[in-house]
Parts: C-alpha cells; structure tokens; sequence
C-alpha cells in the first residue's frame, strides 16, 4: 500500500506549502496565542510539540501558517503537513510524509541517505514502527534545525501519532519542534470534546510534555476588528452584534457570513461606516461549505433528524420525540443521531437547568440551524412548527398534560420564547388554529408600535393578513400592515396597502379613517419620488375617481399640493372648503398641519406659535397623536426652534427618543450633539430611512453636510449634496444649496458659493418660498462682503431684514443681526458693537452650542471682544467642530491668548489633518481649508506619516477607515 501511494507523499500532498506566507501575518483576536506561541519557539527548554486545538472554522490553518513564518523566521526548516479525512485509515502514513519531506528536501545536498525514502516506505508496508521511527529519527536529525507542522491532525493515524510522540523525544535538541492543530469541540459549559470519532489526537502521553494552544471564539469586539478590513469600512455596531449573534464569534462563519452579504448587496457604507441594509437576508450556506461539509458526512437519517431539531430545539428534550414522530424514527435512532451531530459540532448538548424538565440540544452555529431549517422545504416546516405551535398552547393552556416528554418546556428565555412561538405561527401558516394565530401575531405587532426598526411588526402583520378571511377583518388588518410598513420605511408596501383599500373602501370605515388611509398613500408617493403621479394627486379629479367622501378627500389633495410643494393652492384649498373637512378634532388634524407648514413656507407672519399644539381627546387615536406630535416637532426644528420643540415634546409627554429617527437627528444637531447626530445621519442613509416630507425634504443631508464641513471634511460634504440633489422636477433644494455655499466657501471657491446661493434664491422665488430664504440671504451677504462688494451685499442683507420682519423668527433675526455687523463693520458703522452684544444674547438664550460658538467668534472680531474666543473654543470642542475649533485657536494666538491644553491641540491638529487627508484633498486644498501655506502643510504630512509608519495616501486612507492610525504610538 504504502509504496502505491509513495508518490503522494511528499510536501505538496496534503501540505500546506502552496499557501502565500506573509511575514506581516495578523490574525484577527490570536494576539495572546501567537505572543504564547513565540514565547514556546524561543524557549529551548519548551517541550518539543505544540498542540494547537480550535473547533471548525476557528483559524488552526491560519495559526499553522503563522507557526510556520514564525518558525521559518527563527532558522528553522519548515516541514508543513495537512491530513485528510481518510487518512487515519493508512497506519503509518503521517510518519511517512514526515520521512519523505526531510528526504526530498535535503537528498540534493547529500546530507540524506538516498535510500532512506525506500527504506521507510518498506517499513511502512511491513508496520515495523521502529524501523519507521529509525528513519524518521535519521531525516528529521540531518536536516535539523527542522519543524514539522501539521495540520488536521485529527485525521491522522494513531500509529503515525505514536511515532512521531517517539521520535520528537529522541531527536537531540534543539533539533525538532512539531506543531499540530487538531479539531476540537468546546460546548457550552462542558469539557474539551474531542474529534469527530471521540477519540484523542496529538502525540499520547509517554513520550514527553506536550503543550497547548486553544483557539477561543471571537468576541463581539473581535469580530468587529475582523469586520472592518473585510468591508473597508467601520462597522456599525448592531452588524457587529448580527455576525457574532449568527456565528458565536466563529472566524470562518463570520467570513462565510459577510461573502454572502457582499454577494447579495446587504452591506450599505455610509460615510466610511457599514451597515446592514433594510431587510437583509439570512443567507443561507452553500453545500461545499465546511460547517455544511461536516453535517453532509454524516448522511441519514442524522439529516433528516438535524432538520427536525432546527425547527424543534427550543422545545428542550421534548424536541427528540417530536423529531421521532415526524421523521419515523425510533427515539433510539434519534438519539444515535444527535449524539453524533453533537461529536462533529453540528449540536450542542445543553447543561441541566432546575427551572426544566431536562436538558436539550442548541444548534453551535445559528447560521447553520438557519440553513438546515430553510433547506427542509415549507411543507415540512409548516408540519413541524404546526406541531410546536400545537404543542406550546396546550401547555399554556393546561391541556398538555404532567411535565414529561410529551410536554415541551422551553429552554430560551422568555423574549425569545414569545419570537419562537410567533415565528412558528408564522411558518405553520393554516394549520393552526386561524383565530388564535392572528390575534396573537396582531397583538405582537401592536406591542412593537411604533418602533422604527424592528421589521418583525411587518412580517408579523402580514403572517396575520394572510390567515384572515373574513372581508371586514381583511380590511382592517391591511390598514395594519399598510401603518406598520410606513413606521418601517417601507412606503412601497404601505403605499399598496393603502390604495387597495381605497379602491373598495368597506362602510365601516369612517370618513376620518379614510383620511388616514389616503393621506398615507400620498405620504408614500411622495416618498417614492414618484412626482408625476403626486402631482396628479394634487388635482380634485384624481380623488373623484375613487369615490372618496370629502372629508377624506379634500385633505389627501392639500397634502398632496403640499408635497408637490405647490403651498398657495393647498392653503386656498383649505380654506375654501373648511366645512367639507373641519367636522370634528380627528379631521381637523392634518389639514390644519398642512395649513401651519403652507404658512411657514410662504413666510406668513407669526405662523408657527407655540400654541398650535396638535389636538387630543376620546375621539384621537394615540397613534395620531404622536404622528401629529412628530410632524409639528419637525416643523419646529426645521426653523432651528430647539426651545419649542422642548416645550411640545413636554406638553405631549414625550421624551426625545420617541422622535422618529429623522427629526432627532435634527435635534441632536441643535443641541450641539454632533457626533450622536452623525452616527445617526449615517443609520438614515444606509437604511434608506431619509425621507421627510416637503418643505425639510433635504434638511438631512444638507444639515449633515453642514456638520462635515464643520469637521474639516468638505468633500465628503460636496458628495452627499451632489447625490442629495435631483433631476429638477422634485422639491426645492435651498437647503442644499446652502450646504453647497458653505462647502465652496471652505474650499476658497467664493465666487462658486455666490452662483449657488443665488441660484438658490431665485428657485425659493420661482416657487413662492419665504422658508430657507433667510439662510441663504445671510450666506451670501458674507460671502459678498468678502469679496468687497459692498451694494450687492448690501442689497441681500435688505432682503434678510424683510424676511425676518415678516415671520419674527428668533434665527432669522440672529442671522440678521450678524449680517449687518459683518457689513457695517466692514464699512465703518458705529452701530457694530450693539449688534453683536445684542446677537451675543440672543444666541446664548437659544441655547443651541454651535450657533452660540459662531456668534461669539463674529463678536470677538467685528467687536473687538478677544476673550469671547475662549468660550467659543470651548464650545466648538463641545460640538466637535475640529476644523471651527482650529481656526479659533488661530485666530486666539494672533490675538495674544493662550491656547489651553498644547499636546491636546498637538493631537487635534494631527487628527484633523488626517480626516482632510481621508477626505481625498490636495495639499493645495488642504492649505486653504486650514488658512495655511502648502509648505507648512506638506511639513506636517511629512510627521504624520512618520508618527503612524504608513508610506502613502492610499496606506493611510485605508488604515483610516478600518482603524485608528493615530492611536497612541501609531500603528
């Protein structure tokens, strides 16, 4: 036998020498194993093996290869092995790679008898272990220094085993290190199982002390290091807890995990972090995975008992004999097969809990459970969770007799016990009771109302719909559905759902539930940026089609026009027919929402008090309420009114969390929690979460475009605003072209910033918009009386004066008040000084950090009031304002103060430096940006890539994104 296959044996079978060795080899989460591995390489009195034991997929190839760099690095002569499954079949055959790969190696130099090869493969057919071990001692001492390094040692065979135990012995040191990884199994809460047969792997006992490595699973914070070079890109950290949760930190489950996202497109970047897209799949594994390779092994019945058990196993012991039943097993047979999916890491056996009946089985990889459960066909998974389903209401009902194995007692807790009883219904579908199952799958969803993320809502709701048959009842729970999916962001669905109703509206939907319906489906047109067919909503011919009483009719079409931002004919509207809708607080609610925004908008003096408090009472539901409540908190904190916002979310009793996620971004953004506002901005966009209605339709990425900016990242700004805009035919984008004059300003473009903030203008001009007029009029003034043109600044400045006589807002006032004073200070007024003390207070009682920081530093310069340039430092630190913050502390030594803190602005400087450097800029634009001389910025490019050990741009970008290069000591 051995001398068949004598020409299979050398290093290239089963061995590990065709894998590309990097001698920067880093292994994610292994820095306290391979620090423990040098320490054993650089001992001569170590012992001479190293056993390395991991369960599948936890990187013991991976650490093989690094022993061997390592090992390679210390002089030694690599000998890397790797045995098959097969391979404990052939006595001896393990020894007699060894042999034949010191032979080939060192024969060409004479140093290796050359009829040493022929010599051990005699032996080998003969099963003379000594002579093999003779042979092996001769090869292995002739080309020493030599380490043999093996992995999948689990595989070997025990003979091949016991030698190599002898021979590591008798090689005279420091002549012969071995290495093996061997596949171990560490359940939860037990002893180190062994391999896939039970039996021990590595050198027995006997022949000398053996050391040991184990590879641990990862940890969430692991898995996230190991995340972010894969993606390029910081992970968000629910992705983070997604992976761990489906792998439990397994390195080659996680691997697998985030190739099959990638494949499919569910991994959104935004703004250099990752995130799972909306919906993201559960993939499933490919047969030729490894996880799906060691169940495959096994055949049947173990199968058809592993797809039993990943529909079954939260019902503890109990599982075992329903899997009986349903796959005509015996109880015996049953229990064979998950002791063997339990030897080869499919299933983990569960410890006793007092609080059960008895132990049960948990599946070691949730992504392997989800595979198998997919892979076993609806049929079959409809039976098996009909039966659980069955099963658990009889407990719950005290029907299911004495706790034994006929009754399940759920080894989950008790949250996932409730998600475990719902998914079941969910995917038995008709076979359980229909009743029941909807009125338990609806009660669900209403208890996650309205929470904007979780999508079981959905899934649920539409489970319940499809259980329902009854007209009515089916009506009512599409209005569920087409509600949830709007909480959601799934305006296609809640879109549908709406219109179907409307179609063929029941009698038993009132006038004002009508309204909610209609309203919603032109709410999710105009969130699928289908502008033609909103404008046709905005006509009194497209409701007449749908037979509509007008109470439901009348509002839909004003919001329609709204939306279509065509404010004149929706107030004129309104008003016209206020008889028609104002019949009772219900119908009153939006259309008096609608009047309110259409008021703002067209700058309509005092139109946004206090008092325009949404109303509430018997006749409200609660979830009108706070939907109300929300809108008018988004039309607060779209006039930067933080002070009203606070005051409605008090009256309401609402806590700012209970905001929909758009406007506590723009909360967070006015009270000057920049980089809470930032992670959520990123959350927005990479769950296509950022629509908002009409006028504030691009206040999410103009608002965080303006805190880029302020961060020292304008190009990332210029991105966003480039894919925020449309084709021209949606809504007005004012509040994107004061983003755009802000980014151009910063990069030294002021002539650009100019364009763009009167193209601006006269598109709010064009369209009958007061709203947003006040910012760009305030924008371009500065940017005029910069360029030294005193009567076109002078001329925009009259036009921010008129806007804010007319609406009395406080920020337009503000912004007033800091546009004359740049002016006049300009141009020898003697008024400077009050205005800027006046701005000054008015600023500090609004209460918003950044625009006080801004005041305070105009005050400090048109006033001559340096000291205010502490305070405004401060404040720019608070908000993390890095690049408003650098030229404080510029313009604070130009004018004689002392900067606080010097290594803490060393190190401000230097990451600001690097996110401009991140942000794709040249070194002329980065000059300009920072108001500093390309020399000096060349100069300190030139430290930092020294500091961090990186040689390039590319390098450094790169480190950037998946790191912190700028940690303490660099990389």
């Amino acid at each position: 036998m051995a001398g068949d296959r004598a020409q299979d044996v050398g290093p290239e079978h089963g061995a590990t020498a065709g894998r590309t060795h990097l001698g920067h080899l880093r292994l994610v989460g292994r820095d306290r194993e391979l620090a423990e591995l040098d320490a054993w390489i650089d001992d001569p009195d170590a012992p001479r093996v190293m056993v390395v034991e991991g369960e599948r997929g936890a990187g013991r190839t991976a650490f093989a290869d690094a022993a061997a760099e390592r090992l390679r690095g210390r002089g030694r002569l690599v000998l890397p092995l790797a045995c098959r499954d097969g391979d404990e079949r052939d006595p001896l055959l393990l020894a007699l790679r060894v042999v034949v790969a010191a032979w080939e190696h060192r024969s060409a130099a004479g140093r290796v008898r050359p009829d040493l090869r022929a010599e051990a493969v005699s032996a080998v057919d003969r099963g003379d272990r000594t002579a093999v071990a003779d042979a092996l001692v001769t090869a292995l001492t002739q080309a020493a220094p030599v380490a043999v390094v093996v992995d999948d040692v689990q595989h070997a065979d025990p003979a091949s085993l016991d030698v190599l135990g002898t021979v590591t012995a008798r090689v005279p040191p420091p002549g012969v290190r071995l290495v093996v990884t061997s596949l171990r199994h560490t359940p939860g809460g037990g002893p180190v199982a062994t391999g896939p047969r039970g039996r021990a792997v590595g050198p027995p006992a006997g022949h000398g002390v053996s050391r040991t490595i184990a590879l641990p699973c990862l940890t969430p914070g692991q898995i996230a290091d190991l995340t972010a070079p894969r993606l390029q890109a910081v992970p968000d950290a629910a992705l983070v807890e997604r992976v761990f949760a489906l792998t439990r930190g397994v390195p080659a489950a996680a691997d697998a995990l985030l190739s099959a996202w990638a494949g499919r497109d569910a991994v959104r970047v935004a703004d250099g972090h990752a995130f799972l897209a909306p919906d993201a799949p559960t993939p499933l594994l490919p047969d030729d995975d490894r996880f799906m390779r060691a169940l495959g092994g096994l055949g049947e019945p173990c199968a058809a008992v592993a797809a039993a058990l990943s529909v079954l196993w939260p019902l503890g012991r109990t599982a075992a004999t329903m899997a009986a039943r349903s796959t005509g097993l015996s109880e015996r047979e049953v229990a064979a097969c998950t002791g063997r999916l339990v030897a080869v890491g499919v299933l983990d056996e569960l410890p006793w809990r007092e609080a059960h009946f008895a132990r049960g089985w948990t599946f070691r990889s949730p992504l392997v459970e989800h595979t198998v459960r997919e892979r076993s066909g609806p049929l079959s998974r409809a039976r098996l969770s009909a039966a659980a389903v069955e099963a658990l209401w009889a407990a719950g009902d005290g029907t299911g007799g004495e706790v034994g194995p006929d009754r399940p007692a759920l080894i989950v807790d008790e949250a996932e016990a409730q998600t475990y009883l719902l998914e079941r219904i969910v995917d038995a579908g008709g076979l359980v009771d229909r009743d029941r199952a909807v009125s338990e799958l609806t009660a669900a969803a209403d208890a996650l109302h309205p929470d904007h993320e979780d999508r079981r809502m959905l899934r649920w709701l539409r489970a319940a719909l499809r259980l329902i048959e009854d007209p009515a009842a089916r009506e009512l729970a599409l209005l569920r559905c087409a509600k949830g999916a709007w909480v959601v962001g799934d305006h296609r669905t809640a879109g549908g759902a709406a219109e179907t109703i409307l179609r063929a509206p029941s009698d038993a939907l009132s006038g004002p539930e009508l309204q909610e319906i209609a309203n919603l489906l032109v709410g999710a047109t105009a969130a699928g940026k289908d502008w033609p067919r909103l404008s046709r909503m905005g006509s009194a011919r497209w409701w007449e089609a749908l037979s509509l009483p007008a109470v439901a009719a009348v509002p839909a079409q004003a919001l329609a026009l709204c939306l279509a931002e065509r404010w004149q004919e929706a107030v004129d509207l309104l008003s016209r027919t206020r008889a028609q809708w104002a019949t009772g607080a219900r119908g009153r609610l939006l259309p008096d929402l609608a009047r309110a925004v259409g008021n703002v908008v067209r700058g309509t003096p005092g139109s946004l008090p206090v008092t325009l408090l949404p109303p509430q009472g018997p006749g409200v539901p609660p979830d009108l309420v706070y939907a109300m409540t929300a809108a008018y908190c988004e039309l607060l904190l779209g006039v930067r009114d933080l002070a009203g916002t606070t005051s409605l979310l008090r009256a309401r009793g609402l806590t700012p969390e209970a905001l929909p996620a758009h406007s506590r971004f723009l909360l967070l953004h006015l009270q000057g929690r920049c980089d809470e506002a930032m992670a959520l901005s990123r959350w927005l966009f990479a769950k296509e979460q950022t629509f908002a209605p009409a006028p504030h339709h691009h206040l999410l990425p103009a608002r965080t475009a303006a805190i880029l900016v302020a961060k020292g990242r304008p190009a990332a700004a210029a991105r966003l605003i480039d894919r925020a805009r449309g084709d021209g035919d949606g809504p007005l984008e004012v509040f994107l072209d004061l983003a755009d004059g802000a980014v151009l300003s910063a990069l030294g473009r002021p002539e650009a910033a100019g364009q763009v903030l009167r193209r601006g203008l006269r598109a709010a001009d064009a369209r009958g918009y007061v709203h947003g007029t006040d910012e760009l009029a305030a924008a371009l003034t500065v940017v005029q009386v910069a360029a030294g043109r005193p009567g076109e600044a002078a001329a925009s400045l009259r036009r921010l004066e008129d806007v804010a006589a007319r609406t009395g807002n406080e920020r337009t006032r503000l912004l007033r008040l800091l546009a004359s004073a740049r002016l006049a200070g300009r141009y020898g007024s003697d008024d400077v000084r009050d205005m800027l003390h006046e701005a000054v207070e008015l600023a500090r009682s609004r209460g918003q950090p950044f625009e006080t920081a801004v005041t305070l530093s105009a005050a400090a310069r048109g006033a001559d009031r340096p000291e205010l340039l502490h305070e405004a430092y401060e404040l720019f630190g608070e908000t993390g304002a890095a690049l408003r913050r650098f030229h404080t502390r510029s313009a604070m030594r130009a004018a004689g103060l002392a900067v606080p803190g010097r290594k803490q602005s060393a190190e401000e400087n230097e990451r600001l430096l690097a996110a401009l450097l991140t942000d794709g800029l040249t070194n002329r634009q980065i000059a300009t940006v920072l108001r500093l001389s390309e020399d000096a910025v060349a100069n300190r490019l030139t430290r930092l890539f020294a500091r961090t050990g990186l040689r390039s741009r590319t390098e450094f970008v790169s480190a950037m994104l998946t790191g912190d290069p700028l940690g303490e000591g660099g990389r």
